[in-house]
């Protein structure tokens, strides 16, 4: 009867218990094998460049779906083995009146030693007691069976993160291939790498650099026009990230720049948010890499801090097409597993500067692109 008891209260039910972090991290499984089946079809797609990189933004919102299920899960298996050690004296004694309820008693046993008035009374007591305690067994169990789901729904899951992460550098490696063969784009002027020399030399500041763009091109072919108009406000941010600096906010030097900062993880992708000119791409000043993009008349977005561009001055491209990636090295295996990592956003390691320019003046980019997106 013991082993029956216990193996009612202790053993859990994997497939019964639910929680939310359990559903989030499963959800996130979800994403990350519909990104794997992505990339299995992106060698045949016909647009190679645009299949990979959706296969690269879907693993990206997989992997941080599947971080913060796995920090969720973490923390909540933490607070309920600590809800359960603090209870041990309530299992014991739990498991002690059900061990008594349970045990095979003589008749005798069961007479009060009041007589038949005092048996019947304690019958009374002992049903009134019965539901209550299999409630808190049932409660129990219940907490019980979520810590052991828990825990299998980390192991399983820091496998399929790890596979996740390799399959997403892959697919970095196939996009470089792929921009790298790409010769279909077509080019709206043709750069002159003297005059750009000569300006990046002349010029100290990123204003300064970008006001003398429109002087450095020659054969312009003036392209259809874009039209942003209806679209300021709703713009795809450029990268999966989190702001981390607003425009006009000092930094830790007490630099103020009319752009934001985004936070993003190592090699997130970098895209171009609408049609666009490229006006420049490569490296300047302090900024590392950077990218202008031209996607109207007098208006420029600038791109700065990436570690690998992607194109050349002169041609245009279309919205979403991958400008770049972010630098940064992959976490060793096992930190990207951490939930005091990711608790403190350590993981968003890189950062991209962004800049909105119209008629020569910055603007500001929240009021261009959406920012209520967390990546």
């Amino acid at each position: 009867m013991m082993r029956f008891i216990l193996s009612l209260v202790l053993l859990p039910t994997l497939a019964a218990a639910q929680t939310p972090a359990a559903d989030q991290a499963r959800a996130a499984a979800d994403a990350l094998e519909a990104a794997s089946n992505m990339l299995d079809d992106a060698d045949g797609a016909r647009d190679r460049v645009r299949a990979l990189t959706e296969t690269i933004q879907a693993f990206e919102s997989g992997l941080g779906a599947m971080r913060t299920g796995l920090r969720q899960a973490a923390i909540n298996e933490a607070q309920l083995t600590k809800k359960l050690q603090s209870r041990e004296e309530e299992v014991a004694a739990l498991l002690g009146a059900l061990q008594s309820m349970g045990g095979g008693a003589s008749p005798v046993a069961l007479l009060h030693p009041d007589g038949p008035m005092g048996t019947a009374r304690a019958g009374m007591l002992l049903a009134e007691l019965t539901p209550a305690l299999n409630a808190r067994a049932d409660a129990l169990r219940t907490d019980l069976e979520n810590v052991q789901t828990l825990r299998a729904l980390q192991t399983d899951a820091a496998k399929r993160l790890q596979e996740g992460l390799t399959e997403v550098q892959a697919a970095r490696i196939a996009l470089n291939q792929a921009m790298a063969n790409r010769t279909d784009l077509p080019k709206r002027f043709t750069a002159d790498p003297v005059r750009t020399g000569i300006l990046i030399a002349s010029t100290e500041t990123l204003d300064g650099f970008a006001s003398g763009l429109s002087e450095i091109v020659t054969d312009e072919i003036e392209p259809a026009p874009v039209n942003l108009d209806g679209q300021i406000g709703e713009l795809r941010l450029p990268v999966q990230g989190l702001i981390l600096r607003r425009a006009g906010e000092a930094d830790a030097a007490g630099v103020k720049r009319p752009g934001v900062i985004m936070a993003t993880r190592p090699g997130a992708i970098v895209i171009s948010p609408t049609a666009a000119t490229i006006r420049y791409a490569g490296p300047l000043l302090d900024f590392g890499n950077v990218v202008i993009l031209e996607p109207q008349a007098d208006t420029l977005f600038v791109l700065a801090g990436l570690d690998v561009v992607y194109g050349e001055a002169g041609q245009v491209i279309a919205g979403g097409t991958p400008v770049g990636l972010m630098g940064g090295s992959l976490a060793e295996k096992g930190d990207e597993l951490s939930p005091l990592r990711e608790g403190t956003g350590t993981e968003r390691s890189e950062t991209l500067y962004i800049e909105v320019r119209q008629a020569n003046r910055p603007q500001d980019p929240v009021a261009w692109f959406r920012t209520d997106e967390d990546g």
